[in-house]
């Protein structure tokens, strides 16, 4: 909007030229969504304290996490806000990817919302059910993936990090692609939301990662210099990107251990998704499992463990799943596997952004 109204009278205010440039409007939109959280965020916990929506820990959960039980959930709310409120000020609005985005983290966050609505709100211990969920996610991302398969000048080869002549073309299977790494996103993120300030770190950071890639990927001439896909129109999800860092390092001041809300599904669903669907519009789907390689370790984790456990009537790979309360069994300190995590993350993050030029 801000945009907009910007680029309407700059005839008359040259200075206003400089609303022009995505690279400034993202460190505005980023600067947005952090003011959002600081200045929302104290409101925020006091009326979620107020009408006692606080987490559940579940009994089978380390002995350590019973004393969180009662602090505030559903903070994805704030995130969520922060998110929207910035990026409708700072895009163009007439960008087809900007409201693609948007979609998909508004369906992420409506049923992540549900699903906390009634654990939280109407006491229902399970909330929506798996299946449930599990449609909704696929028919949602299945939705973006068929738009972004018929949406002229979009190609459906994949792009294979640090192979530079590897582009397979999906074709109409692109759409299927699409989906998995959507849901996938989502639930590997939505896995990893354990600890305090565990998810909405690697969430920054993969957010401030592809807020590179996005711009790279959407300027011509760089993206041919670095023989990247270009894809007109997709710089402008660098003003996403940047507003989920934002929002992220808001959240992240009352989330840090030890936390005084946390994000709740309807926090982790839809910031997983927006990763997934970004990585899709900048033609970076495979680089996802890089830059989230902590995301999906956190998920493969799961996926052993049960695996195993079926297979093998009752043993266990690691103590317990996620991969981040085996450590926390294992005798380390909370804060110290959540900082460990993170440095994994940002690590990860380094490798990925190596791939620009080692191809």
């Amino acid at each position: 909007m801000l945009y907009h109204l910007f680029n309407m009278i700059q005839a008359d205010f040259s200075g206003l030229n400089v609303f022009r440039y995505i690279t400034f409007r993202t460190i505005c939109a980023s600067l947005t969504a952090l003011t959002i959280s600081f200045v929302l965020g104290p409101y925020v916990i006091r009326t979620l304290t107020e009408k006692q929506i606080g987490q559940y820990i579940r009994k089978l959960g380390p002995e350590s996490h019973q004393s969180k039980a009662g602090t505030p959930t559903m903070g994805g709310v704030l995130i969520l806000l922060s998110i929207f409120v910035s990026t409708l000020l700072w895009v163009d609005l007439k960008n087809v990817y900007i409201w693609l985005i948007l979609f998909v983290g508004a369906g992420y966050f409506a049923i992540g919302f549900t699903d906390d609505y009634l654990k939280q709100i109407k006491k229902r211990n399970t909330g929506l059910s798996a299946r449930g969920k599990m449609v909704w996610q696929v028919l949602i991302a299945g939705i973006a993936g068929f738009i972004i398969y018929k949406y002229p000048g979009f190609h459906t080869q994949v792009t294979i990090p640090f192979f530079k002549t590897v582009t397979p073309d999906l074709g109409p299977w692109y759409i299927l692609f699409a989906i998995l790494v959507i849901v996938g996103a989502s639930n590997a993120v939505n896995l990893t939301d354990g600890l305090d300030g565990l998810a909405i770190g690697p969430v920054t950071v993969a957010a401030a990662t592809y807020m590179l890639f996005a711009y790279v990927t959407g300027h011509a001439k760089i993206a041919q210099y670095l023989q990247l896909s270009f894809v007109p129109g997709c710089g402008e999800a660098t003003i996403i990107c940047g507003a989920i860092a934002g929002a992220g390092l808001g959240f992240l001041w009352f989330n840090a251990y030890p936390a005084q809300i946390f994000m709740g599904d309807v926090g982790s669903l839809p910031l997983g998704a927006l990763l997934g669907i970004i990585a899709v519009v900048t033609k970076q789907e495979i680089l996802l499992v890089l830059v989230g390689g902590l995301f999906v370790m956190e998920a493969m984790s799961v996926i052993l463990q049960v695996g195993y456990f079926k297979m093998t009537h009752g043993h266990r790979i690691f103590r317990m799943a996620p991969l981040h309360h085996h450590f926390e069994l294992k005798g380390w300190p909370e804060s110290k596997v959540i900082v460990r995590f993170w440095i994994i993350a940002i690590i990860l993050a380094l490798f990925a952004i190596s791939t620009l030029k080692l191809r």
